[in-house]
């Protein structure tokens, strides 16, 4: 089963601290262990797709990260920037504020500018699950379905709370079959992560995948 599910993490490190050689060792396990991707901040884009050449796993950057109050634009701008640089897929935040004051338009918006600036290259949508109600996760799905995002995710990890069955659940029961659901935040184990992946969950965001497979 750990071969199995190492393709489904995407290996992260997204902490402030984090420095080139540290992204070079995440880049290293990922490749040793065969996850998926590595998830990291842009700045570090060229350098992981240097360190990861002629392997499998691709790289993918967050955009808006973590807060997603960034502008439309400037998300776009990230978004496209680390898409040229040679990222396969980006994470970008909702506007969580626009979300809970019910400027639905403003959101499918910010939504489709970044589907259309990664150009064609996977967008998932982070909702940050621990800020939103019932309704407001279903209406979050709901729009990230419409914009033309790949995935919805549950949580940044430097929000509230982070992944829970439940949530992975009702995103799952909101957006269907067909669309990817990324568990993240908290999720540490390998029981958490079948966990996961039995609710609904097709991608497990976490930086702690050594450990995982290595149960």
């Amino acid at each position: 089963m750990s071969v199995r599910l190492a393709r489904y993490i995407d290996h992260t490190l997204l902490k402030p601290e984090a420095t080139g050689e540290d992204i070079i060792k995440l880049c290293k396990e990922a490749i040793e262990h065969s996850f998926y991707a590595v998830c990291i901040n842009p700045s570090y884009v060229d350098t992981a797709v240097k360190e990861l050449q002629g392997s499998p796993v691709i790289v993918c950057a967050v955009i808006g990260f973590p807060l997603g109050a960034t502008s439309t634009a400037t998300k776009a701008f990230e978004a496209a920037e680390a898409v040229d640089s040679g990222a396969e897929e980006v994470d970008m935040v909702i506007h969580v504020g626009a979300l809970k004051s019910g400027n639905i338009q403003y959101v499918i918006d910010d939504l489709a500018a970044v589907v259309r600036a990664a150009k064609g290259n996977t967008v998932k949508v982070i909702i940050e699950t621990g800020l939103l109600d019932k309704e407001e996760k279903i209406t979050a799905c709901r729009l990230v379905k419409e914009s033309g995002a790949a995935f919805v995710k549950t949580s940044t990890g430097f929000g509230p709370g982070g992944a829970t069955i439940a949530d992975v659940q009702l995103m799952r029961e909101t957006v269907g079959p067909d669309l990817g659901i990324k568990a993240s935040g908290g999720v540490r184990t390998a029981k958490a992560a079948r966990q996961m992946i039995e609710a609904g969950a097709t991608r497990i965001g976490t930086s702690s995948g050594v450990a995982i497979i290595k149960e």
